[in-house]
């Protein structure tokens, strides 16, 4: 491939809107650009990373059993009125009507369409497991659409669906996409950990995300220092510790006082005016459970509330923050004083609170705060529970390590959904017994432009992109310095003509432009390696061979070039 031909425009400054690395980068380095908010159109350079991403995840799937399909992306109302997410999965859903004013959706993933077809399809225990696939556009309507490729509207997505008799069978297919993912994102030569997962608007009962490690992620990633336990922040099973003590007043006495904080809500203020550790202070916050029903959420002062833990505890549908006029509504008191005493709401209190003496509350009223507040005295919690997030330190349930934290990006989850959508729709099948059962399902799913992003977030310096070699867009780039020297065109184009011969996917930079501008252009594009030829080439016989991601240069004797290339690229 020639660049000179390669419909390649970078760009000197980043646009104003991109906020991280991945972004940044892909847009000056020409790979997208921008249609609308979270819609992009993939350049010629950014869609040869998605196809080789594409191209590792249909071996890998292949190879695991499963099958590829391709299902339309705009979806019926009526099979999402079937699994009931028509009424609740939320303003993401795009809801169109076409000209007779039939209700359509524009799919964000497929288990109603798979689970039509299936059910339709499949009628006897023989004809399972199955496990098809597909990779296609979907769309989800993002409420902030940001980050480029990482958090887009429009995104191409490779998604799978098993079917098996039983929850074995489930656990086998499971297991095998496990593997295939593991796989996946091994042979694209990312740094990543597989964590436990929340299912989220999906369902299901048992989940993992896999998760690119980069200092950028939006996601914790809490893993022990022991084992090999790994869960995201939303699960991170976070254990009962010892209560500390030492608030105000220790617990003494038979009664709490109110105590007047003016201009005192946060914590840390809390603390500093009452001269308290954070650790004695509770936090109140006020949740609205499926848009109608109001509860509280206790956790220490140095802790944060989860909410997903409670919503699964209760087996909601939403647990939200509850709006500062809700929250005056159901307490009497603005943000910041709420508090569990004569609050006459369900009361769930994190299992860190457990045995609290001498605590310090809001008090319900504008610039107050109680101390000297003992549950089951002065105020009794609904049940204690794991209501909170994780942190460093915490004791890990698995062997009694301690937690540590990074940062991590989300690019695949696999859900063993059970029964939820087969149940719903009537995808049965006859046993062995020629009786009717219900088919057990499983999800799985990867964002493969956010897998690209995810890429660019874990490899890259101020220069631009340093691509693992399995997804660049090409391996190799040959670089004539001097394109007004035909010994050094010459030179350059044999090079070139060798690596193809020997199957290197390979760009030569044959543009009229100056060397400085080239050798920019193939730092900021990220090719893994990088062959200059200049005067020096013609004047001492040597070629200058660059590893992107080390910056290491060495120097080859002109005709051994494209054998070492070849060499260097095993070892990359």
């Amino acid at each position: 491939m020639r660049l000179s031909q390669f419909f390649i425009q970078t760009l000197r400054e980043a646009p104003a809107e991109a906020e991280i690395a991945s972004h940044v980068m892909m847009m000056r380095a020409g790979m997208i650009r921008k249609v609308a908010a979270g819609v992009y159109s993939y350049m010629p350079l950014g869609l040869r990373v998605v196809r080789k991403v594409e191209n590792i995840v249909r071996k890998c799937m292949n190879d695991a059993g499963a099958v590829e399909l391709l299902m339309p992306s705009m979806v019926p109302a009526e099979l999402w009125q079937e699994s009931g997410r028509w009424q609740h999965y939320g303003k993401e859903l795009l809801r169109i009507k076409d000209r007779h004013g039939r209700e359509f959706c524009y799919g964000p993933t497929h288990e109603e369409v798979i689970t039509d077809i299936v059910r339709n399809t499949i009628k006897s225990y023989k004809q399972m497991p199955v496990n098809l696939y597909q990779i296609q556009t979907k769309f989800r309507d993002e409420v902030r659409p940001r980050f480029g490729l990482m958090r887009g509207r429009e995104f191409i997505m490779k998604d799978a669906y098993s079917f098996d008799v039983n929850d074995e069978g489930a656990q086998v297919s499971y297991e095998k996409m496990r593997v295939a993912y593991n796989n996946i994102f091994k042979e694209c030569g990312l740094r990543y950990k597989m964590v436990e997962a929340d299912s989220g608007a999906i369902g299901g009962n048992f989940s993992h995300e896999f998760m690119v490690l980069a200092q950028t992620g939006e996601d914790a990633v809490i893993s022990c220092n022991s084992c090999d336990y790994a869960a995201n922040m939303e699960k991170a099973i976070a254990t009962r510790s010892t209560p500390p003590t030492g608030g105000r007043d220790q617990g003494r006495g038979d009664k709490y006082e109110e105590v007047l904080t003016p201009k005192a809500h946060t914590v840390e203020e809390v603390a500093t005016f009452l001269n308290v550790d954070v650790k004695s202070i509770i936090k109140t916050i006020i949740v609205c459970v499926d848009d109608e029903k109001y509860a509280a959420i206790l956790v220490r002062g140095d802790h944060e509330a989860n909410l997903v833990k409670l919503k699964n505890y209760l087996g909601a549908q939403t647990v939200e923050m509850a709006a500062p006029d809700m929250i005056f509504k159901v307490t009497g008191s603005p943000v910041g004083f709420s508090g569990p005493v004569g609050l006459n709401l369900p009361i769930y209190a994190d299992l860190a609170l457990e045995g609290i003496d001498g605590a310090v509350v809001g008090g319900n009223k504008k610039d107050l705060h109680l101390i000297n507040v003992k549950a089951g005295r002065d105020y009794t919690p609904t049940v204690y529970g794991d209501f909170r997030n994780a942190i460093v330190g915490d004791i890990c349930p698995k062997c009694g390590g301690t937690y540590e934290i990074a940062r991590g990006i989300e690019v695949g989850h696999i859900f063993k959904l059970g029964t939820k959508y087969s149940e719903a729709m009537g995808a049965k099948y006859l046993d062995v017994n020629g009786k009717q059962q219900i088919i057990t399902m499983g999800c799985y799913g990867i964002g493969v432009g956010r897998t690209a992003a995810a890429a660019v977030e874990q490899n890259h310096d101020e220069a631009g992109i340093a691509w693992p070699l399995p997804i660049a867009p090409f391996e190799v780039v040959v670089v004539p310095l001097n394109t007004n020297e035909p010994e050094v065109v010459s030179l350059a184009e044999s090079i070139y003509q060798r690596l193809i011969e020997a199957g290197v996917d390979v760009i030569i930079d044959d543009r009229n432009e100056r060397a400085g501008v080239k050798l920019a252009d193939a730092d900021l594009i990220g090719y893994p390696l990088r062959v200059a030829v200049g005067k020096k080439s013609i004047a001492e016989g040597l070629i200058e061979i660059t590893t992107r991601k080390t910056r290491e240069t060495i120097s080859v004797n002109k005709d051994n070039a494209a054998k070492s290339v070849i060499e260097i690229l095993k070892g990359l």
